[in-house]
């Protein structure tokens, strides 16, 4: 009984109900018209057949006078069907016909009648009594005329009509309902997988997901896009506990470096310039932390969709070339080459500071990181250019490269590739250029340049 009840409480079981209701009204309004209409054509087209015959009889009696006019009646009578005819004198006697007995008002007066009548003789199939509508009159000849159809044939068409519309809305009232019941089932059904794989979720399963059918329906596609959502954070929770160790592990070395170098400066018999050393190697340290945690919240900003400064028209071209210009004295004193490869006048409504911060973490990145071989000139190359609608922001190295299993890595915060950790950084620079590109709708990618690495920023140019 309570499943029932669950289910009556659904909308889907509701509206059927509705729907329902309003389908059997209009059934009953719909019908009623149509039997109505029907009733009155009946009715019209028996008053037609009466005034057809009327008329026919009446050119008769003045055709061929008293003994036509009775032949006629007679022949009208004998015949099986639901005419009512009578032919009688001015005394009142029925010369011809097949009903005798007429109210006293029928005999006298002229125009349409509605009566009980009781036929002289039966025929097959036809009642001897029933109710009829005639009309009467006097013709030129002298005789009364009355001429009539029984109406029961009327009243059983309409009793035909609604018995039929009784069991229609009766076949559907149940069809409805079983079709609403079934249908309220099977969304239950799928509304209870969604709240079974919530409960799993909410109990710390995090790689629970809604079951998908092949019938790709509503609940497939919102399915569908719950799971992703469901990716999306498992993802940012994976990532979270990754941040946290990542960054316990890597900020404990130098918060116990400067708490090292400040209890040895406290020391009993410290002189000052070990004192001062100690200070700055502690603004050193803190230097770091203080970058480690500015790269974490700009790259929070930019996933966030919140940077620092507002969307705006930004000369992609400018920023490059400001950004290659100054990062040339950097990469002859290192002996490489930065050259340029920027067409001109590239616009992007973008974040000029995060797009400027994404072009030097990349550079910066080519430059500290490049291995230099014998024979081999090395060189790091900045384009900027338009392709099919996208601007593709490119820095390019001939250095020892990426592996391929490492790439999709490497924008994982907290992720450096050198395992002794010599180079500074905090391996957050790329997962920063990742998420500007996010922020701008676009995407980032590591590829092969054979060698080294083409870095991409490809972002859509509208």
């Amino acid at each position: 009984m309570s499943r029932i009840a669950q289910l009556w409480r659904t909308t889907t079981v509701r509206l059927t109900a509705i729907f329902i209701a309003l389908f059997v009204v209009f059934s009953i309004l719909l019908l009623t018209f149509i039997a109505y209409q029907s009733s009155i054509q009946i009715q019209q087209q028996q008053a037609a057949a009466i005034d057809r015959e009327v008329d026919l009889l009446r050119r008769v009696d003045q055709r061929q006078g008293v003994r036509g006019v009775v032949y006629a009646v007679n022949r009208l009578a004998n015949q099986p069907g639901p005419g009512i005819y009578y032919l009688g004198d001015n005394a009142g006697l029925q010369v011809a016909g097949n009903v005798s007995n007429f109210p006293v008002n029928v005999l006298q007066g002229v125009g349409v009648f509605s009566l009980n009548y009781d036929r002289d003789q039966a025929f097959e199939g036809y009642q001897t009594k029933g109710f009829a509508v005639v009309r009467s009159l006097v013709l030129d000849s002298g005789l009364r005329l009355i001429v009539g159809r029984d109406v029961l044939e009327r009243r059983g068409f309409t009793a035909i009509v609604l018995q039929g519309f009784i069991l229609a809305v009766a076949g559907i009232l149940v069809f409805s309902l079983l079709a609403g019941m079934v249908t309220a089932w099977r969304v239950t059904k799928r509304i209870d997988a969604i709240n079974a794989t919530s409960a799993k979720i909410m109990s710390g399963n995090l790689s629970e997901r809604i079951p998908i059918t092949r019938r790709n329906d509503e609940f497939d596609v919102l399915a569908t896009s719950l799971n992703a959502m469901l990716d999306r954070i498992e993802g940012l929770m994976v990532g979270l506990k990754e941040v946290t160790d990542n960054v316990a592990h890597d900020l404990k070395t130098p918060l116990t470096r400067l708490r090292n170098r400040a209890e040895a400066a406290l020391r009993e018999g410290g002189d000052g310039p070990a004192q001062r050393e100690a200070l700055e190697t502690t603004l050193t340290e803190s230097d770091k932390l203080i970058r480690t945690f500015n790269a974490l919240l700009m790259i929070a900003r930019a996933e966030a969709g919140a940077p620092s400064g507002a969307f705006a028209d930004v000369d992609v071209s400018g920023v490059a070339a400001d950004v290659a210009e100054l990062y040339e004295p950097v990469a002859d004193e290192q002996g490489l080459v930065l050259d340029t490869q920027i067409a001109p006048d590239v616009h992007l409504r973008a974040n000029r500071e995060l797009i400027g911060q994404a072009l030097v973490n990349l550079i910066e990145n080519a430059l500290k990181y490049y291995e230099p071989a014998e024979g081999k000139a090395g060189r790091v190359s900045v384009s900027v250019k338009t392709e099919a609608g996208r601007v593709l922001i490119e820095v390019v190295d001939n250095g020892p490269g990426i592996p391929l299993e490492d790439r999709a890595r490497v924008v994982e915060r907290f992720v450096r590739l050198e395992k002794s950790r010599t180079e500074p950084g905090s391996g957050l620079g790329l997962s920063l250029v990742a998420a500007v590109a996010r922020l701008h709708r676009g995407e980032f990618r590591i590829e092969d340049n054979g060698p080294g690495v083409r870095a991409v920023i490809d972002l859509p140019a509208a």
